[in-house]
Formats: C-alpha cells, sequence, structure tokens
C-alpha cells in the first residue's frame, strides 16, 4: 500500500494548519517549516508555542521543537499541550548549529523559519515574512525586527559582518560612543533606521527565514560553531551565493534575551569572540584571522577579566569576599580589645588563626542557609544572617575547649564589624551592577489586562500575596487600557507591573504599544489557556516565569536548602550514633548504605512517590510522603499519589520531613 501524507486541517482558532508526512519523496506542500532548538526554556517555549498558534493560522505549516537534552522536563510537560507538534529529542545538547540542522533533515515546508524559544511572534509576522521572500526573488533569507521585553529596540537584529576594526570598534566601546556612525557603529549598522527594511549582511538566528532551495545550496549551518556565530556565517554563505539578506521591520517581535547565556558573563565574551575568530578564520583566511585575533584579543582579555571577576562574584565569590571580610574583623577585634581593653593580656596567634577560621566557617554556613547567597540580594537576609550567625559563632565559641578560648566581647565586636563591613560591601556591588538586588518592600501591583474570564484563569499562576487591578479590554484597545496607562501618574509607575493576556486581546497590540508601556513599568504576557506567565525586565539577565511551580515552596532555593540541610543532620546524626540504628532499625546494613547515599547526594529521605510529572525535581526518595517505603508507593495507586506529591511540594516544611522519618524509623532499612 502506497504511503500517504495527510494534512489536518484544523479551524482558524484553534491550531494551525500542520503537516504529517509518510514520504520524504513526496512533493511538499507545506509553506513553512517552523524549527526551534529549546534548553531548559518550556515556560517560555510554551508561550512562544502559543504565539505559534495563532501566527500560522490559515497557512500549511509544521512545527519541529529540537530540545538539547534539557534538564527541566520541557518535552513532558510540553507534548501533551502540543500534540500536532513534533518534539524530537536529543540525549546531549549538541549546540544550537547542529539542532538547526537536525530539524531542516526533518523538515518538509518550502521556506524554513529557525526561531529562538524566547520569543513572541505577532498573528502576522509569519505571513508578511513569507510574502515579503515570495515578492523579493533576490531574498536568501530574512531577518526581522526584534524588541527586547521592555520595548526597547535589539540592535542584533541587523549587523555588517565582523572583521578585525569593526570588532575592535565594538569590543572597546566605539559603537556605545557613536551609536549612528556609519564607521564606528558598523557592526549593528547604527547608521540604518532600524523602522525601515534594509539589505544588510547579518541576520539574527533567533529568527531567520531561508527557503530550501537556498539552504540546500548553503549547506544549512555549521556545527563547528557550538553557539554564537552561526547565523553569521549562514548570512556570509547566503550572500557568497548570490542572494541578499533583508532586515524585515514592518512586523517587530519580540525576543526575551539572555535566557540561555547571560550576555553580562565572561562565558558569553568568550563564546562569543572565539565564533568571530573561528568565523574571521574560515572565510577571511589565516593571515587575517591572525590580525583579527591580535587586534582584539587585549580588548577580550580586559573584557573577559571584568566579566569573570563579576561573573565569579555573582557564582560562588561572594562567600569568598565575605571571609576575607570576617577574618580581617575578628584580628581588628582582637587587636582593639588588646590594646585598649585588655593589654596585658596575651593570646598565642596559632590558636587565634584556628578559632577564628572555625568560626568564620560557621558564620559562612549559616550565611548560605539563610539565603545569603541566593541570586539576589536581600539586606534582610544579611540581617538575619548577623543575628544568627553571631549567635551560633557563640554558642560555637562555647564549646572550644579553654586553651582556645579568648574572649566574648570580641567575637561580639569582629561579628558586629564584619555586618557593617558586608553591607558596605554590597552597596558598592549594587551600585557597580555585580549583584543585583531583589525587590523589597510590598510586591508591585499587577495591573491585569483582558477578558474577565482570563483575569480569572491567572488565580493559580501568581504567587500569593498579591494585589492585582484589573482593566477588562473592550473593542478599543487603546481607548481601554493604553490611555489608562498613560493617565497613571509617573510617581506610581515603579510600584506597578502591567500582565498582558493575549486571547481576546491580539499580542500585535501589545507589541506596538511595548515601547511605551515597558518605559513607564515591567511587561509580563500570558496566552489565555496556557500554564505560565512570562516577561524579561533587561537584555543581560534571564527572563522570569511564573508557573504553578512558582506556589511550590520545594521549588524555592530556601526550602531546598532546607530540605538539604536536613538530609544531612538526619544521615550525619544516624552515623555518629552508630550502635542506636543497630538496636532499633530491622536492616541496619542497608539503612547505613542509604545514610551514605543520602550524605553523597544522591538520594533524599523523603521524595516523590512514583512518577512526579511535571512537579519541581527532587532527587529519589526513600521515604514517600506518607511515609511509605518508595519501592511500595510505586504500585499503588497514581492517581492518589499523585495528589499526595502535589500536597508535598506546595507544603513542604522540614520539620515534616523529619517527624516523617522519625515515625518510620524502623522501617528506614527495609
Amino acid at each position: 500500500m502506497a504511503s500517504k501524507r495527510v494534512f489536518l486541517s484544523i479551524r482558524k482558532d484553534s491550531f494551525p494548519f500542520f503537516a504529517v508526512t509518510a514520504n520524504k519523496r513526496f512533493i511538499s506542500v507545506v509553506i513553512l517549516s517552523v524549527i526551534i532548538v529549546s534548553y531548559n526554556v518550556k515556560y517560555f517555549l510554551e508561550q512562544n508555542l502559543r504565539s505559534l498558534e495563532a501566527a500560522a493560522a490559515g497557512m500549511k505549516a509544521e512545527i519541529i521543537v529540537v530540545d538539547n537534552n534539557s534538564a527541566d522536563n520541557s518535552v513532558a510537560y510540553l507534548r501533551p499541550l502540543f500534540p500536532l507538534v513534533r518534539f524530537v529529542e536529543n540525549d546531549q545538547n549538541k549546540g544550537f548549529a547542529a539542532a538547526c540542522n537536525q530539524g531542516f533533515a526533518d523538515a518538509t515546508g518550502k521556506y524554513m523559519l529557525f526561531l529562538n524559544p524566547d520569543t513572541i511572534i505577532p498573528e502576522d509576522a509569519l505571513h508578511r515574512s513569507v510574502t515579503f521572500l515570495e515578492t523579493h526573488p533576490d531574498a536568501g533569507a530574512l531577518g526581522i525586527k526584534m524588541l527586547d521585553g521592555r520595548g526597547r529596540f535589539l540592535k542584533e537584529s541587523k549587523r555588517a559582518f565582523p572583521g578585525p576594526v569593526t570588532s575592535l570598534y565594538k569590543l572597546t566601546g566605539l559603537s556605545a560612543l557613536f551609536p549612528r556612525s556609519r564607521i564606528f557603529a558598523r557592526y549593528h549598522l547604527g547608521h540604518l533606521d532600524p523602522d525601515s527594511n534594509h539589505r544588510v549582511d547579518v541576520l539574527s538566528g533567533a529568527y531567520m527565514m531561508v527557503s530550501r532551495e537556498v539552504l540546500r545550496k548553503t549547506g544549512g549551518f555549521d556545527d563547528t560553531f557550538f553557539m554564537y556565530g552561526e547565523d553569521i556565517d549562514l548570512s556570509y554563505r547566503i550572500q557568497q551565493d548570490g542572494y541578499q539578506n533583508y532586515y524585515f521591520a514592518e512586523t517587530p517581535i519580540i525576543h526575551f534575551k539572555g535566557e540561555s547565556t547571560r550576555k553580562a558573563s565572561a562565558n558569553y565574551t568568550r563564546m562569543f569572540y572565539r565564533a568571530m575568530s573561528i568565523f574571521v578564520r574560515k572565510h577571511y583566511g589565516e593571515k587575517r584571522a591572525g590580525l583579527f585575533n591580535f587586534s582584539i584579543q587585549f580588548a577580550i582579555g580586559v573584557r573577559g577579566i571584568l566579566s569573570g571577576l563579576s561573573g565569579f562574584i555573582r557564582r560562588m565569590g561572594m562567600p569568598v569576599v565575605d571571609a576575607l571580610l570576617l577574618l580581617p574583623s575578628f584580628w581588628i577585634a582582637k587587636l582593639a580589645w588588646n590594646n585598649w581593653v585588655k593589654t596585658s593580656t596575651i593570646y598565642d596567634g596559632n590558636l587565634l588563626w584556628i578559632s577564628f577560621s572555625g568560626l568564620t566557617a560557621v558564620y559562612l554556613l549559616i550565611a548560605y542557609y539563610a539565603g545569603l547567597y541566593d541570586r539576589q540580594y536581600r539586606y534582610g537576609n544579611l540581617l538575619r544572617t548577623a543575628t544568627v550567625g553571631t549567635l551560633a559563632v557563640l554558642a560555637a565559641y562555647s564549646l572550644l575547649p579553654e586553651h582556645y578560648r579568648f574572649s566574648r566581647a570580641i567575637i561580639l565586636a569582629g561579628a558586629t564589624l564584619a555586618f557593617i563591613l558586608m553591607a558596605l560591601v554590597r552597596k558598592l556591588f549594587l551600585h557597580w551592577s555585580v549583584i543585583s538586588a531583589s525587590e523589597t518592600g510590598n510586591p508591585p501591583v499587577t495591573i491585569v489586562t483582558g477578558s474577565r474570564e482570563e483575569y480569572e484563569g491567572l488565580a493559580g499562576l501568581l504567587v500569593q500575596p498579591v494585589a492585582t487591578a484589573f482593566i477588562e479590554a473592550g473593542d478599543d484597545m487603546a481607548g481601554d487600557v493604553w490611555s489608562q496607562l498613560r493617565g497613571m501618574p509617573r510617581a506610581a509607575e515603579g510600584k506597578r507591573e502591567l500582565l498582558f493576556c493575549v486571547g481576546q486581546q491580539p499580542v500585535r497590540d501589545l507589541i506596538s504599544h511595548l515601547p511605551e508601556a515597558g518605559d513607564r513599568m515591567p511587561v509580563k504576557i500570558h496566552y489565555h489557556g496556557s500554564g505560565s506567565v512570562v516577561g524579561s525586565d533587561s537584555t543581560n539577565k534571564s527572563g522570569q516565569a511564573l508557573s504553578g511551580e512558582s506556589r511550590m515552596k520545594i521549588a524555592k532555593p530556601y526550602f531546598r536548602r532546607l530540605k538539604r540541610l536536613a538530609d544531612l543532620v538526619f544521615s550525619l546524626g544516624s552515623i555518629v550514633f552508630f550502635p542506636v540504628p543497630l538496636l532499633f532499625i530491622r536492616r541496619p546494613l542497608r539503612f547505613f548504605r542509604r545514610s551514605f547515599a543520602v550524605l553523597s547526594g544522591r538520594y533524599t529521605w523523603v521524595g516523590y512517590a512514583g512518577n512526579p510529572g511535571d512537579l519541581p525535581p527532587l532527587r529519589p526518595g526513600i521515604l514517600t510522603p506518607d511515609g511509605l517505603p518508595s519501592t511500595v508507593a510505586a504500585a499503588t495507586d497514581p492517581g492518589y499519589y499523585n495528589a499526595l506529591n502535589a500536597g508535598y511540594a506546595m507544603n513542604y516544611d522540614p520539620l515534616a520531613d523529619l517527624q516523617l522519618i522519625a515515625g518510620s524509623y524502623r522501617a528506614l532499612g527495609n
């Protein structure tokens, strides 16, 4: 029986046309294949696919998502929601270029759109992009005007090829000083009007539409480029084959920058300019590549050192900085005490080094569990650390052998000085944007605009407590929503955010007003019927995604640390008090093996029962949330345990974990 190709014609208000192929030799009648490479951005991808549903309505289109081994259960979460999207799961991160080629090999359309998962496209973007290519036979590829989450124009929407001098101007900051110069700002073509269509050199891989014929001639993406540079390389080869690359400004899209790699990081700097070096060597020859490398190496080094220092402090350097403040603080307190109070007392320097180092370690441990090293700095966490840390250090001091002790006054004075220095250093780091601050005071009022049904559907997504104001969208969007926002006092705008529901309101209306709205307040987007809300305030920071997980305690870093602490305390206690388990636990040897497994981080004492679905991930558990061994729970009613797992994640309490372990103590070796 001959194989057939089947097209699914879905209502325009539901899904677009998708093609299901059983025979790739069949002449394609699919107009557009959208290829998305995804890595750990499931909620941004959810909103992206919702926008594609609306944009592809009335087209013969297919969507292919290539997942590069995401750890956030992206495919398991999204596949049931989008049954007509084709998901390709890789068992490793193959990089952007290789994954794009993988999607292209499976695609059947006349045109290919390579699209980032953290984009939102308006309802007319696909139709108008295809029409532009159809009416410009010299076009090899099309890029588009992109805005960030606050409506600011993204300069990478249009670029020139990165020659040595052009790259040097960008690296040294001359392009930023002269943003409209034809010479200094050539990399981002700053002299070209961003609101007009242009022939350009380089298009962004975040939205690049290319015909199948052009990709066949050029050979697709070069997977030598793991991340960054692959779009520049393909743009260059398209021009070399006699085609033009067009920048299309008539229907902007939103690109929530910063989801895969932070632009401010040392990793970004290193990977980006390594890609530029590969490009120059490949297309300009070794001689020009040598000139390129020589001309920019110094600038890369300076920028890399600065961004590397910043990244180190953000990720793991703050405990080191605090240690360098704590130790001197104790020594300064000791010297002051010696010089002005106990002038005749002599302290053993070696013993003081040991004591101060141990007390510093205790203080840093308290700081970690108090949340001082969370992604965003909170003054309240520093105050909590100073209070609890000082009490813990004093308690640890009292347990020291007599010959290690010196004076509680030194401890108290040193901890107080350390608190002052830590606060001052963090204030400087905030001013220099080395670290970022969490919102303080009351959370902003969320202004929700949409239909009444859309507003009520958000109840399960917004993290409580949250104050909301509702502007019901009518037929006249500009009159109902934007005029009210314009009438809002500027002084109040820093205390508000806009949540735009897409459904009754088309997203193109938001995009057209986004530069104005984003200048006034943060903006978030929610497609009606989806399970998330997304937004981004900066091109250099990861975007924010709210979902049902946002309300679950177990998803918050603070409670995950407490869970790990509860595991460590019980495991260490079991090992230290070795004889006790021999008396009370049925299979003590297995229990000890499990204690070491939990201690090493491979297991947790209390985990989910069976398959947790899309709940925040946990290590495999020895017990389930109702105290049964996990092996027993796997064979029991899944419906019951789904509800049990959800309740455990939502209302997690570390003391409840310890009580559960104590109640099931005798069975921990089973």
